[in-house]
């Protein structure tokens, strides 16, 4: 269990024109390399078809594809791993079904969550969200930078930060302590996506 997160952590989005593989397609195209596909619309049919489409693209590329919530077209569709919440299925079975060499992330939200996330088998702890966000009407309360910064101090494995991050926020994100970010709506914000992902790639090397 030891892989290294790029600093930008795409996440499709249901709520996009463009379908899931096409986000990937365009996502991969402009240099990311760690995309989440969240299809909380898709059936598990419809979702086992875009995985493996997307992996299709992202091989090209060495890109990196782990899919939201559901473990079995995770195994199934041959992905890079799987991110699990709080309500999912526990990441010491989808360890345990997908196997060592998968990345398993899991979803935090407090620091309590994230020091007991750090004790099972997962490659990285994501907290948030940092920021309010509209992405998920569901969201639990904000963390804040100060919240980031006390998971940190908390926990020793990758750390990515997701909720309301956008390319003006972030670098006070990484400097509170994520190793990397977690972004949605952030990377449709207008103007040329390639140099949106250039600017979230080097916030993390500019940290002190």
């Amino acid at each position: 269990m030891s892989i290294t997160i790029p600093p930008l952590y795409a996440i499709t989005d249901d709520r996009a024109a463009e379908g899931h593989v096409e986000q990937v397609r365009e996502l991969v195209g402009c240099g990311v390399r760690f995309v989440q596909i969240r299809a909380k619309c898709s059936s598990g049919r419809e979702l086992y078809d875009i995985v493996v489409s997307a992996l299709e693209i992202a091989r090209e590329s060495g890109a990196r594809i782990v899919v939201n919530d559901r473990v079995d077209v995770a195994l199934a569709s041959g992905a890079d791993g799987v991110h699990v919440g709080q309500d999912d299925l526990p990441a010491g079975a989808a360890r345990a079904i997908l196997g060592p060499d998968a990345i398993v992330g899991i979803s935090t939200h407090s620091v309590e969550q994230a020091r007991a996330a750090a004790q099972l088998p997962v490659d990285y702890v994501a907290i948030g969200p940092i920021f309010p966000t509209a992405t998920k009407t569901d969201a639990d309360p904000v963390v804040g930078l100060e919240g980031l910064a006390a998971v940190r101090e908390a926990v020793a494995r990758p750390l990515v930060a997701i909720g309301g991050i956008q390319i003006s926020n972030a670098a006070a994100v990484f400097a509170a302590g994520a190793d990397s970010v977690a972004v949605v709506s952030g990377l449709r914000a207008g103007g040329s996506l390639e140099d949106l992902v250039r600017a979230y790639n080097s916030l993390r090397s500019s940290r002190s």
